[in-house]
């Protein structure tokens, strides 16, 4: 069957480090990529224990020309996945020859190391930690429909609609078709944990958003009103584009940027299904762009999410739990990109808001740079905004003003993981205003003077007879 031959040659190709999980399922153009990922995750995911079951079982031994990667998708669907149900082809009456010993196999290994489930076979760091629990964040695109019309739509479909959540609790406690309002995000809905919709009509018509929370953040906070001129400085896969572009009412501009031609061509694609019409795209590097071009003069908003470790990506965590930290070389080099980018963000001569964030849990690349690009501006220049109090995961304490920043995690959030600062240009009276104000100061009053003349006009006025 195709799946299995498509997810070994995705195992494969991560085992000769060729690419991650998610970017070899991509290119490898099967029809049915959330399957195939699932697949590939899961496998992996055991792969020690199916090694150890394989070899016990003699599995090679018996069937010669059958190659690793893919015995080894066959038999995780066989012991721990779907079992063949409905499909298999070819490899189903392969498999069942040996399903007895495969099975025994199993059973013997639980037994030696003393646990019942599947789950407890696995290394620790190898099981579903908080990431697994993070639940479906969908945005309603509000350039196409409306929250109400969506939750409208589910509900006639059968899910059950529970109001705004409350709490994370009530985030938490999502099972089955059951669905909230987010607490914070009027245009956000949150079905369980793994709810699958991107076969949903309403996602193909591009009227819903696959987008976690955390995510929505940054548009959110830099919030450019309808007619604004904004950045979108590292733009592409597209979310967050669009989301600015449902702030913005399609009304205004937006210049978005990114130097991969494969990925920008992606966004344009999501950005018509979103009816995306104020954004001009470029294949360019942010850093070439320069402050005084009179196309960007209004731009007083600037996005930056710039490319970063991704450690706090949901995906990475779920395809390699327990991975390390990213190598000090890879940060250090990660982070003077991010810097400079910031940096030069900071130097639009209309900017007023900036909001500047990564998908990674590394200082490096978040108050570090934060603080070092703020310490290269002239002094009161601009400053770190304080913004939703009650979030609950603040910066890290490394230098005055870090605890305005936001942090997100699956563990303190529910979302992936995160870095937001928000930066606001400090609106100082410039010398030529307050030179004006104190030559108003030094201007002696006529007032006194003319306020006695007032009084006599009027004294005068109401000795006059009435007629």
């Amino acid at each position: 069957m195709a799946l299995y031959a498509a997810a070994a040659a995705v195992l494969a190709g991560v085992e000769n480090r060729q690419g991650s999980i998610k970017g070899l399922v991509y290119a490898s153009r099967f029809q049915n990529v959330k399957q195939l990922y699932a697949l590939v995750c899961e496998t992996q995911r055991y792969s020690a224990v199916l090694d150890a079951v394989i070899a016990s079982a003699g599995l090679f031994r018996a069937e010669k020309k059958l190659r690793p990667h893919l015995a080894k998708v066959l038999v995780y669907e066989l012991l721990l996945g779907k079992g063949f149900r409905g499909g298999g082809g070819r490899w189903k009456p392969l498999l069942g020859r040996h399903q007895a010993r495969l099975k025994a196999e199993l059973a013997r290994l639980k037994v030696h190391r003393g646990v019942s489930r599947n789950e407890d076979l696995l290394e620790v760091g190898s099981r579903l930690g908080p990431a697994s629990q993070v639940p479906r964040f969908v945005r309603v695109n509000t350039l196409k429909t409306c929250t109400d019309d969506a939750i409208d739509y589910f509900k006639r479909q059968g899910f059950s609609y529970q109001g705004q959540a409350s709490s994370l609790e009530d985030l938490r406690a999502l099972r089955g078709k059951r669905f909230l309002l987010d607490p914070l995000l009027p245009e956000l809905l949150v079905f369980p944990a793994q709810t699958d919709l991107h076969e949903h009509p309403l996602y193909q018509a591009g009227h819903l958003i696959l987008q976690d929370k955390a995510s929505c953040l940054p548009a959110m906070l830099l919030a450019p009103p309808p007619g604004s001129h904004v950045i979108d400085a590292c733009a592409a896969p597209g979310n967050k584009t669009s989301h600015l572009a449902a702030f913005l009412k399609n009304q205004g501009k937006i210049f978005a940027f990114d130097l991969d031609a494969k990925r920008l061509a992606s966004m344009a694609t999501l950005l018509v299904r979103a009816g995306v019409s104020c954004c001009e795209l470029a294949k360019e590097d942010f850093l070439a762009v320069s402050p005084s071009d009179q196309r960007y003069r209004q731009v007083q908003y600037i996005l930056l999410d710039p490319s970063c470790s991704g450690s706090g990506m949901l995906t990475r965590q779920l395809e390699e739990p327990g991975a390390d930290t990213p190598s000090k070389e890879r940060l250090h080099a990660l982070a003077g990109f991010q810097q400079r980018a910031l940096c030069h963000a900071l130097t639009f001569p209309s900017l007023q808001r900036l909001v500047y964030s990564t998908c990674s849990f590394c200082q490096e690349e978040n108050e570090d740079v934060v603080r070092d690009a703020l310490q290269q501006q002239s002094p009161g220049t601009f400053r770190i905004a304080p913004v939703l109090p009650s979030w609950p995961h603040r910066g890290l304490s490394t230098f005055p003003g870090a605890e305005h920043c936001l942090r997100a995690s699956p563990e303190t959030t529910l979302t992936g993981g995160f870095f937001i600062a928000v930066i606001e240009r400090v609106e100082v009276p410039s010398p030529a205003s307050q030179a004006e104000a104190l030559a108003q100061e030094l201007i002696p009053s006529p007032a006194p003077k003319r306020r006695r003349r007032q009084r006599k006009a009027v004294a005068g006025r109401s000795t006059l007879p009435c007629t």
